[in-house]
């Protein structure tokens, strides 16, 4: 499966190891992105100023202490985060606090759960396309041939000839729903097969681009040397990531600032940057602007310096995709036994996922052992904007209690429930005007899982590549080596074949 794999520098080629002089950059946000940056600059020798507007580290992947009614603390999250095995760049970054990434514990499954006991399991599946997407079409038990010839064929291949340039090219324009409109599967296998795709992404169908779509395709699965099966957390991430990343970063010499807003960012005359916080002016040789897409633009249109008409247009034109909902439940009642310890779900309504945090987590397993309950998760990825929270929070409890009948007499001891909108939008024709990680001001870069980079990634992976990469252009302007940067391969096993 090597093969399939590709490791290169990016931008350029390589340079000495490390600087020669006090180089300073500002690293605006400890999210994945900025972390990732923070420490490929601190490993070449650069000085590193990290700051974050949360009092805590790690942006959506963050975590934070809390206490239950009974004072007992314990730490929560924005939600569940899956590890897909493909995420080379992100796993790359974790190896400087684990080498062995010994907190992750790998699932055995992944499988979707729709209405009336519809069930659709990905183990066991090949890991070579085409045999997994002909084994899984197999086993689709809403999926007969008959239904197969109906299917258009030729659209349906597209998932197999993905390329880079030319399927962006082809398909941003359409939206995720008119493609997969355009399939024909009948309605149960579309759900089974398609929908965890594309609310895993937070973004509704109607309003995603197809290509991204197909992206995610080639990214999760056809194109996936590793399989669709991913690992989880041991521990709460504070504990397993982002406390052991702040000693390392803090070995290196990084200045961890949290509880800091910027505000603007200055260029000056001698190429130098200026930072304003809340509270003062920082000076620095580059900066890193590592944040959300709100926050991006609010810097922008503080910073007439950095308005550029082309860049400043492409980060305007950059929005926020739908809200999500995350709540989490303790209950005074254990689950059946043999239930996994995540699933998907489709056609129950905005839930989107279950997790089953005491099957896999030290610190709810811990409660789990005590309380002889259980503590879930459950997930809305693309909620409708005009939907209010008791309507939604019925919606999840009449989905938890189809799916897990056991749930139904279980009362609630504990919970919290997080409804935020900060996750970017791919929507139709956004692909060409999305901005990449280099803007026209040397010194200056962006990271984050909304830019556009040239490879095939999503989520916590694109965030890392994205940080990897951002560093790697300001080293690039000074002459010191890159952080190789891993992929599958960018084209489908049928690219380039005419159809």
């Amino acid at each position: 499966m090597a093969r399939r794999i590709r490791q290169f520098l990016l931008p350029g080629p390589n340079g000495r190891p490390r600087v020669e002089d006090d180089t300073h950059v500002i690293v605006v946000g400890g999210g994945i992105a900025g972390i990732a940056a923070a420490t490929v600059l601190a490993e070449r020798g650069v000085r590193v100023t990290l700051l974050e507007r949360e009092r805590y580290i790690g942006g959506r992947a963050g975590a934070w202490t809390d206490r239950l009614a009974t004072g007992v603390p314990f730490e929560m999250e924005r939600g569940f985060h899956a590890f897909f095995r493909q995420y080379y760049n992100l796993k790359s970054l974790l190896r400087r606090i684990d080498p062995e990434l010994e907190f992750l514990q790998p699932l055995a499954d992944y499988p979707i759960l729709g209405p009336h006991g519809q069930v659709q399991s990905f183990s066991g599946l090949p890991q070579r396309t085409p045999l997994n997407v002909i084994m899984l079409t197999a086993r689709t038990p809403t999926l007969g041939l008959r239904d197969l010839g109906r299917v258009n064929a030729r659209r349906a291949l597209e998932m197999l000839t993905f390329d880079m340039d030319k399927t962006y090219k082809r398909r941003d324009q359409m939206s995720a729903k008119e493609y997969l409109d355009s399939l024909r599967f009948p309605p149960d296998a579309r759900r089974l097969l398609f929908d965890v795709f594309s609310h895993s992404f937070f973004n509704p169908e109607a309003e995603m681009s197809a290509a991204e779509l197909l992206m995610m395709f080639h990214f999760y699965f056809t194109g996936n040397p590793e399989g669709l099966i991913f690992d989880v957390a041991r521990a709460p991430f504070s504990k397993s990531i982002w406390e052991p990343f702040i000693l390392y970063l803090e070995r290196l010499g990084v200045a961890i600032r949290t509880g800091e807003s910027v505000r603007q960012v200055h260029r000056g005359n001698n190429g130098r940057w200026e930072v304003i916080t809340d509270d003062e002016r920082l000076g620095s040789d580059g900066v890193v602007l590592a944040v959300t897409v709100p926050a991006l633009r609010n810097v922008l249109a503080s910073s007439p310096d950095i308005d550029h008409q082309t860049w400043g247009k492409s980060i305007k034109t950059l929005s926020l995709t739908n809200p999500f909902a995350v709540w989490r439940l303790w209950l005074d009642k254990p689950t059946r036994s043999g239930r996994a310890p995540f699933v998907g779900t489709t056609g129950m309504g905005p839930i989107d996922n279950i997790s089953l945090y005491h099957l896999f987590e030290d610190e709810s397993r811990a409660w789990m052992e005590k309380h002889n309950g259980s503590v879930i998760e459950l997930h809305a990825y693309a909620i409708d904007h005009d939907c209010d929270e008791a309507t939604l929070r019925r919606q999840l409890t009449e989905a938890l209690h189809a799916l897990y009948p056991e749930t139904k007499e279980a009362r609630i001891i504990e919970e919290r429930f997080i409804v935020g909108q900060d996750c970017p939008a791919f929507a139709p024709g956004s692909h060409i005007e999305r901005p990449t990680v280099d803007t026209p001001f040397p010194g200056l870069t962006i990271a984050g899982d909304f830019v556009k980079l040239p490879i095939p990634s999503a989520l916590m992976e694109r965030a890392a590549a994205s940080g990897f990469l951002a560093a790697n252009h300001f080293l690039a302007g000074i002459g010191v080596r890159a952080e190789p940067i891993s992929s599958i391969s960018n084209r489908g096993i049928l690219a380039g074949v005419p159809f």
